[in-house]
């Protein structure tokens, strides 16, 4: 990321969004809002003196940290490692823009005057040629499932947050502890939770056992305590994977092949575990200090958004659809659009890369030729039959149809660059104005006459 925010030829767009994209591939016009900062990036040296002087003590919990800490409302994103390292004011923490009433301390400790409240919002407007999306994914929201009483107690943490707490920069400084500042002597992991479950998402994350076992290795590293593994089966699949997992067998963690049913919060603080043995038949009951939820990978929130504004559909699981599974794993059915990462569906790190590194290559290798190809299979468009009905337009998936006036009416126009033959707009038609290339009706009675004879 640093070296992206180094290049020359890269400009990085941060707190922005996409808000409208139209054209096509080679000739995109996106038009992106940018959301004030607050701070002059151009002279913010990213010191952390306003973060410092901010008077809003209180905070707000720290999304880098998973919620675990609390920042102010003037900070530096991601701990004071973001990229670019400049700081922003959240607008929604911050008293000065809610309230109107705040002594500003953050401005006056500002040595190079960066902060202006003044800011607005800003639309950008770019042309570009191609399109990566890369947007990711979120983490299951344990609420979603009560019977693991998230929320209930601190100690019934999701894999995010277990991340954070085992991590040198995280809010304990790398140190695996319980709310009340001790070590855990027994640790549960329950895996699949908001995976392959008829009540939350029926399909395998597919990071979730590795992550898992990860975090149980780290607890044994760190502390010595007893870990205990719920799950249904180990998922294994990738390189040195299960030399991985036989090794964390080696260290003394106790795999129990059973789902984890339900979580309780006792009396006294402690939390108790229960389960069902499907190895030997028997309910087990794990008395524990603290319970790590292997939670799975969702699409973001606004993935109907994001798909709406780019053209592109999603799949049954929620996930970008790419336009073949095994052809064209990352293109979309949208030419010039292509997917990137867990956006597409679950990866982990090494799937991530590869399959991010191949979209970036077809990027390149589509701008580098100075041409594009399209598919002869086009619809067109008889202007002498046709109506003006327009109802073919909002019929088209791939947005490629649009009116244009003429004297007292006007026709419909075909964009062959975003079309794709895929004639729900031939068999729409009223007035029979619009054929498929290739596939007109005469040319397919001739090739069943030639089947026939």
């Amino acid at each position: 990321m640093m070296d992206a925010g180094r290049h020359p030829h890269i400009t990085l767009l941060t707190y922005s969004e996409v808000e409208e994209v139209s054209g096509y591939v080679g000739h995109f016009k996106v038009k992106v809002r940018q959301r004030p900062r607050y701070v002059d990036m151009e002279l913010c040296t990213g010191c952390g003196a306003c973060a410092e002087a901010c008077v809003f003590k209180k905070g707000v919990p720290n999304e880098y940290d998973a919620g675990l800490s609390r920042r102010r409302a003037a900070y530096i994103p991601l701990n004071g490692q973001g990229v670019p390292m400049k700081a922003v004011i959240d607008d929604q923490a911050c008293l000065y823009l809610t309230r109107g009433r705040c002594t500003q301390a953050c401005l006056e400790a500002c040595p190079t005057r960066a902060i202006n409240f003044e800011q607005k919002e800003e639309i950008v407007e770019l042309d570009v040629g191609a399109i990566i999306i890369a947007t990711g994914f979120e983490m299951f929201d344990p609420h979603r499932l009560p019977a693991f009483s998230y929320g209930r107690s601190p100690n019934i943490v999701d894999g995010l947050q277990f991340e954070r707490l085992s991590s040198a920069t995280g809010p304990t400084q790398g140190q695996i502890l319980t709310a009340e500042g001790k070590r855990p002597e027994r640790v549960a992991i329950i895996h699949c939770v908001g995976s392959r479950d008829e009540h939350a998402n029926r399909y395998c994350s597919r990071v979730c056992c590795m992550y898992a076992l990860k975090h149980a290795h780290l607890v044994r590293d760190k502390t010595g305590a007893e870990v205990f593994e719920f799950y249904m089966d180990i998922r294994a699949f990738g390189k040195d994977y299960e030399e991985f997992y036989e090794r964390v067998q080696e260290e003394g963690v106790y795999f129990v092949r059973g789902r984890g049913a339900e979580v309780v919060v006792l009396d006294d603080g402690r939390i108790q575990v229960k389960a069902e043995n499907t190895t030997l038949g028997i309910p087990v009951q794990i008395n524990v200090d603290m319970v790590i939820l292997a939670t799975a990978m969702e699409p973001p929130r606004d993935a109907d958004r994001v798909a709406s504004i780019f053209g592109i559909s999603r799949s049954a699981d929620g996930f970008f659809q790419e336009a073949h599974p095994k052809l064209r794993p990352f293109h979309t059915n949208t030419e010039g659009i292509f997917l990137a990462g867990s956006c597409q569906s679950p990866k982990d790190v090494p799937d991530t890369v590869a399959h991010a590194s191949a979209a970036a290559a077809e990027v390149l290798s589509l701008l580098s030729r100075g041409q594009v190809v399209i598919s002869p299979t086009t619809a067109v468009v008889d202007e002498q039959l046709c109506s003006g009905c327009k109802t073919c337009i909002p019929l088209c998936p791939y947005t490629a149809i649009s009116f244009v006036s003429q004297d007292t009416t006007g026709v419909a126009t075909i964009n062959e660059a975003l079309c794709k033959g895929c004639g729900t707009c031939v068999a729409a038609c009223p007035a029979g104005a619009i054929t498929a290339r290739h596939f007109s009706d005469r040319q397919i009675l001739a090739e069943i006459e030639a089947l026939l004879r």
